[in-house]
């Protein structure tokens, strides 16, 4: 775990301590900025729901006690939730300047990188594609969750575990994209490798829900995995 919260810290400081990534930070954050503020409006109206649910009535101590478990889990849940459209969507759209920082990363070490000369569309459409399964496993960790719905820290943990977990795939995309990795060979360095990414991307989750700093996660990721399979590749 402390090795994958390594590599996520690592990839932080390269990005902003090196100009050529910078370069390319710069033209993408405006987007992430928007994406962040839609989805957080989001998150709120998600959040306020779950609290009208599962918070309890009556004004006795055992009451006060369980809303506040409840408006504590149900903000965490929503959270999970808007941190998974996020970085999907922003994976998507920050295709083609994820893809640069990913070369940049690796020419740094001395290898011969060759950027994807495909438009953004093709790019945004194959980050989509890419998704997908990961979604569908998430979607079986949801109704995991849903079926949970009235013992909120079961459903709760459920869902993180989830989310994290589908974080792994999506913070991986940039990387095994260039790698060519299909599915089973993603699925497979995930199992093969779990307290890594379980640490890399648990530490992104925190991040991600610090104002300001959470804009800088998704290409801070996919500087730190990509410096990190370069150099396991050396």
């Amino acid at each position: 775990m402390l090795v994958g919260a390594g590599a996520l810290l690592a990839g932080m400081r390269l990005l902003f301590g090196k100009p050529q990534l910078r370069a390319v930070l710069w033209r993408m954050i405006t987007l992430l900025l928007v994406l962040m503020i839609m989805l957080s409006s989001a998150v709120f109206c998600l959040a306020d729901y779950m609290i009208g649910l599962w918070i309890p009535e009556g004004d006795g101590l055992l009451s006060q006690l369980f809303s506040w478990l409840a408006w504590l889990l149900a903000v965490l849940l929503a959270l999970v939730s808007g941190i998974v459209a996020y970085v999907a969507l922003a994976s998507a759209v920050a295709a083609p300047w994820l893809d640069t920082l990913a070369v940049r990363t690796e020419m740094m070490y001395g290898h011969t990188a060759v950027e994807n000369q495909a438009g953004w569309l093709q790019q945004f459409l194959h980050s989509l594609a890419n998704s997908i399964r990961p979604l569908l496993v998430l979607l079986i960790w949801a109704v995991a969750a849903l079926l949970c719905f009235w013992l909120p820290p079961l459903a709760t943990a459920i869902w993180v575990y989830g989310g994290i977990r589908f974080l792994s795939f999506e913070l991986m995309d940039t990387a095994a994209s260039r790698r060519g990795w299909s599915f089973a060979r993603r699925k497979q360095s995930l199992n093969d490798n779990r307290w890594f990414y379980l640490g890399f991307s648990g530490l992104a989750t925190v991040f991600l829900l610090i104002p300001v700093l959470n804009l800088f996660v998704i290409p801070a990721a996919v500087v730190g995995l990509s410096q990190y399979m370069v150099k396991g590749s050396d």
